[in-house]
């Protein structure tokens, strides 16, 4: 009343100490709405909202601002109700400039907008609008944040990147254009990099987005993958904020107009228009009706003038796809191949090698659909007709010079569909071609290596579970025996034998990580597939201490096979083998895996490790009981 001072200072502390004891929605969820309506016409309430919030103790200031900026309305009522705060208070500047958009990422894409436009909404707090995107862009593009960071994390920083170029001005830009270059093009690597594929569709949006928007008058970058609602999401917060984006084109206001003449009007105008296109509308018409009376001819039984014969033996097979120039002849030839091995097994075993090797380096000529599908099948149809030295082939073809990366992992598929094929007990018979599918290895980077490891860890629970009914519940699997069993040592030895050598042009443990990580999901297949082999347990052991050797390594794509490996194991080494062979190992295993489950940023990882740890529960009793 009259002239008399007063004093919020005790609201502010009764506020902050209700906030730090996690009360915010309770008391700022009625507070903000009111002191949102209240400042919106009064300058006097919105000097008291700010002087609430600047009277608050640093030590309650990160829970007040939290409340406010979760329970505002949007941007502008944010900024009506802290005013200038972040740039008066250091520990505001520091809750709203790094710790909510650096340091953690579990809030909601609301939360980013109305940090990031009640930055932009004044010019004092403009320049902090710019340094929050440096160094945004600066975490973006480091390799070790790419590498150790978790891929939500990756997805809030890109997020707020992007929110904060949609609020940039041109002047702003050219003034620290140079500077966002670079840190986009180091960012554009470290996720290109990536074994991941949503870290390199990340990248590339976020690079996209940031190349329109400096380069407004050069090339831009354009990259091809596939749009999902997450990247349209990202897309879209680049140019949420463009306001008045309703505003009728000038078509539109053309049609309204039209709509709204009067029905003399309109008559008057299609007079003169009707009589002076009486002629062109009677040619059209007449051609219209001229090739209306066109019949189309029968083509039905028509066969190619040209038709070209494929080979019947497999040596022609081999002159046509090493000499011929006939393009017609080597397509037919291809597409035949895979048939012919299988009617001639025989045949096949004498130039086994030989047509293994050109199958590896044979390029398409012209344009056959599916070339590297029936390539593949072909590779497999001859590794299972004669698995051992073929198997010896590739195998050292692997590690061997002069190979690209694009080969070295076609050959890990083929080994992978081959001993699926072999291991499958409908491998006799007619039913030789029916497993000629892609390589399950394909389908684990795209992170869906945890659901199907959960299910064969599903299947192989479901084996071992005793059910009570009457009659048979399902149909049996034909019975067969397994190819794979006997040659399982040939395909996975020489694969784990000199992962550590690097080559001139190949160097799993360096740069081609991608490699490594496909090589261990390999790994795991073939372990898994060789569950009744007489060699198993010399394989459990040598997969084990491989993995040993590479469990931290810093790809989650590699650490995901190395925990698919450990899976593989429990499944197919007998229990009995595992506790006389490698105890110990196994234990120091459980501790590892126990501190994967707890701080292993990737989701997949932890997932796995936590199957893994389910799986060893079956042996704790007795790995309790075994000697040190």
């Amino acid at each position: 009343p009259g002239s008399l001072d007063c004093s919020v200072s005790f609201m502010s502390h009764v506020v902050g100490k209700v906030c730090v004891h996690g009360r915010q929605k309770e008391i700022l969820g009625i507070l903000v709405p009111q002191l949102t309506e209240l400042t919106q016409s009064d300058c006097i309430w919105q000097r008291i909202c700010w002087r609430l919030v600047e009277s608050v103790p640093d030590r309650w200031m990160e829970a007040v601002l939290l409340g406010f900026i979760q329970s505002a309305a949007g941007a502008d009522a944010l900024s009506r109700l802290l005013g200038n705060l972040v740039v008066k208070n250091k520990k505001a500047q520091f809750v709203l400039t790094q710790k909510l958009l650096l340091l953690q990422y579990g809030y909601t894409t609301e939360v980013l907008q109305n940090v990031l436009g009640y930055l932009s909404l004044d010019s004092l707090r403009r320049a902090l609008l710019i340094k929050v995107l440096q160094e945004l862009l600066e975490t973006w593009g480091s390799s070790s944040a790419v590498r150790h960071s978790p891929l939500e994390q990756q997805q809030y920083i890109s997020k707020a990147i992007l929110i904060c170029l949609s609020h940039l001005r041109e002047p702003e830009i050219e003034s620290c254009r140079q500077e966002l270059l670079t840190s986009m093009m180091e960012g554009v690597k470290c996720h290109l990099d990536s074994s991941l594929p949503q870290i390199r569709r990340l990248g590339m949006v976020v690079a996209e987005s940031l190349s329109a928007k400096l380069n407004t008058d050069g090339p831009v970058l354009k990259f091809q993958y596939e749009e999902d609602n997450e990247t349209r999401e990202l897309k879209s917060l680049l140019v949420q904020a463009a306001p008045g984006c309703d505003v009728p084109s000038p078509a539109h206001d053309r049609n309204e107009g039209a709509d709204a003449a009067l029905p003399g009007e309109l008559e008057g105008a299609e007079k003169p228009q009707t009589a002076a296109q009486v002629v062109s509308d009677e040619e059209s018409d007449a051609e219209l009706d001229s090739d209306d009376d066109l019949v189309p001819y029968d083509m039905s039984e028509d066969k190619e003038l040209k038709s070209t014969k494929a080979p019947v033996y497999i040596r022609d097979c081999i002159e046509v796809l090493t000499g011929s120039d006939d393009v017609d002849k080597w397509d037919a030839t291809i597409k035949a191949l895979e048939g012919l091995i299988r009617r001639n097994p025989a045949a096949t075993r004498e130039v086994s090698v030989e047509l293994a090797k050109i199958l590896l380096h044979v390029e398409e000529k012209g344009c056959i659909e599916g070339f590297a599908v029936l390539r593949q099948k072909a590779q497999v149809a001859v590794l299972t007709t004669d698995p051992i030295p073929v198997a010896q082939f590739l195998t050292s073809q692997f590690y061997s010079l002069n190979y690209s990366l694009r080969q070295r992992m076609d050959i890990l598929d083929v080994l992978v569909l081959a001993a699926q094929e072999m291991s499958s007990s409908k491998f006799h018979g007619k039913n030789k071609q029916s497993n000629a599918q892609k390589p399950c290895i394909q389908l684990l980077p795209e992170s869906d290596s945890s659901k199907d490891w959960r299910k064969i860890v599903d299947e192989r629970i479901k084996s071992k579970t005793r059910r009570f009914a009457k009659g048979r519940s399902q149909a049996e699997p034909d019975s067969g025996p397994n190819k794979f069993n006997s040659v399982a040592g040939h395909f996975f030895f020489p694969l784990i034998q000199n992962f550590d050598r690097p080559l001139s042009t190949f160097d799993l443990l360096g740069e081609d990580h991608f490699v490594l990580g496909r090589l261990v999901h390999t790994l795991a297949v073939l372990m898994y597939l060789a569950a009744n082999a007489v060699a198993v347990t010399t394989m459990g052991k040598a997969l084990l201490e491989f993995v040993w050797a590479l469990r931290f390594h810093t790809d989650s794509y590699v650490r995901q096979g190395l925990l698919s490996c450990i899976s593989s194991i429990l499944l197919s080494v007998p229990a009995a083998h595992l506790l006389e062979d490698v105890a110990e190992l196994l234990l120091e295993t459980r501790c590892w895996l126990a501190d994967v489950v707890e701080k292993d940023p990737d989701g997949d990882c932890r997932g796995l490790a936590l199957q893994n740890l389910l799986l060893m529960e079956n042996l704790k009793k007795k790995l309790e009981s075994a000697p040190s």
